[in-house]
């Protein structure tokens, strides 16, 4: 990122407007450890490349473990994104992790299709949530 201290107060005014800011894909290509401290943030967003190694190498879930208590620690909500399977959600739950993105809650939609479903009965809205012990999936009706 250049000119950071620019960018910095930037986020900051899009911040006290109540836009929410997320670092993404957190762990890969230029996502750093300095822009946590330095950048308004409260969303940090795990890559997919973690996510989808998870159950294969150990060390991986030691990296995701520590990426979600870093980011609670500095009070972020933590997204893990490319969750495909029930097992990785059930993982991410053990772990902490705060809100899933990916083909097991929903394949992308426009921003038309989320409109028409948000403002069309008759189009349901799946929601997924934590209940009990496993992620479950809801509909949900009747957004105006």
């Amino acid at each position: 990122m250049k000119d950071v201290e620019t960018n910095v107060s930037k986020l900051r005014a899009m911040h006290d407007l109540g836009v929410k800011i997320a670092i993404d894909d957190f762990g890969t290509g230029y996502s750093s450890l300095s822009y946590l401290a330095r950048l308004p943030v409260q969303v940090l967003k795990i890559d997919v490349t973690f996510i989808a190694r998870m159950s294969q190498e150990s060390n991986i879930i030691t990296v995701v473990t520590t990426m979600i208590s870093l980011a609670h620690s500095l009070g972020l909500t933590v997204v893990a994104e490319g969750v495909e399977t029930e097992e990785q959600a059930a993982a991410l739950k053990r772990l902490g992790c705060d809100e899933l993105q990916g083909y097991l809650i929903s394949k992308p939609v426009t921003f038309e299709q989320i409109a028409e479903m948000l403002h069309n009965e008759r189009r349901p809205v799946r929601l997924a949530a934590w209940g009990g012990d496993h992620l479950t999936k809801r509909v949900a009706r009747g957004f105006s």
